[in-house]
């Protein structure tokens, strides 16, 4: 389903221009537009866009001014501001407002498809991260109440598990199965081996340590899109560099935004030993 654009500017000649770019690029639908007289901010509420485009400099309220109301009115569309200034202390309150974008005048092709590319990219994110969220609040909403106060070391392990959106995966019952042994037998994972464990625990050992690997990637990924969101989110604070290396959840984080071509990288045996330490942490 392709995005919906407002378009919210007072000089109909760079309505049409942009209406052309959008359209003839795939950009997106122009779902309304001003018309050149100021913006009806009723309309752009009711007909619900993912994108405004709109002019800074236009009579009567400035493009900050209409960010504000759209705001104040719920709209949660992405803004993108489109300006011939670039002072700092416009750009101050163009982000104080809820504008991340920026489109110069002239207008220019490359930096509308570019600018709207990655607005849309963001908003894939972010309904990805929503979904991971549902994901989340389902499995926890599932745990019996007293999983998070048991003592039980596996059910600890289980616990963090559920906050990574990694119990569903088939590794996530693997990794459960390695920390139990461990545990139960005394044993730091620095003297064994991870194919050890796997011809321990299971008869397809090689099987065992893929699904291993492909569960905490998940956990990896997952926890980079809640960073992404909301670098203050609770999960990612506790674990992001903890139960990884910080600098590969980085890495996965950059990987998704599509400034790197590869994500972070996966130990098992670091994930391995730092879930049991965070195990042992849990109340």
């Amino acid at each position: 389903m392709s995005m919906e654009v407002y378009i919210v500017e007072d000089d109909m000649s760079v309505i049409q221009i942009l209406q052309d770019i959008i359209e003839d690029h795939d950009l997106g639908e122009v779902c309304g537009t001003s018309g050149g007289a100021p913006a009806d901010i009723d309309d752009i509420v009711a007909r619900n866009p993912d994108v405004v485009l709109v002019d800074f400099l236009m009579p009567e309220k400035d493009g900050i001014q209409v960010v504000r109301e759209l705001r104040e009115r719920g709209c949660r569309a992405k803004c993108i501001m489109i300006s011939q200034v670039a002072a700092k202390e416009l750009i101050g309150k163009a982000y104080d407002a809820g504008i991340e974008f920026f489109i110069s005048k002239p207008i220019n092709i490359i930096e509308v498809k570019s600018v709207i590319r990655n607005v849309e990219n963001q908003i894939k994110n972010e309904k990805t991260l929503t979904n991971i969220k549902k994901m989340f609040m389902a499995e926890i909403a599932d745990m019996p109440k007293e999983k998070a106060e048991d003592d039980g070391y596996g059910k600890k392990v289980l616990y963090i598990l559920n906050r990574l959106g990694m119990s569903g995966e088939k590794g996530g019952n693997d990794i459960l199965r390695i920390c139990q042994y461990l545990h139960s037998n005394g044993k730091p994972i620095s003297q064994v081996s991870i194919g050890q464990l796997c011809e321990i625990l299971s008869d397809a050992p090689k099987n065992m340590e893929q699904r291993v690997r492909r569960a905490i990637a998940v956990g990896m990924t997952n926890l980079a899109h809640l960073g992404l969101e909301d670098f203050m989110n609770d999960t990612f604070t506790a674990y992001s560099s903890t139960l990884f290396p910080f600098e590969e959840i980085r890495a996965e984080m950059d990987h998704i935004r599509g400034k790197r071509r590869y994500g972070g990288k996966v130990s098992i045996k670091k994930f391995i030993d730092s879930l049991m330490l965070a195990a042992d942490r849990e109340m």
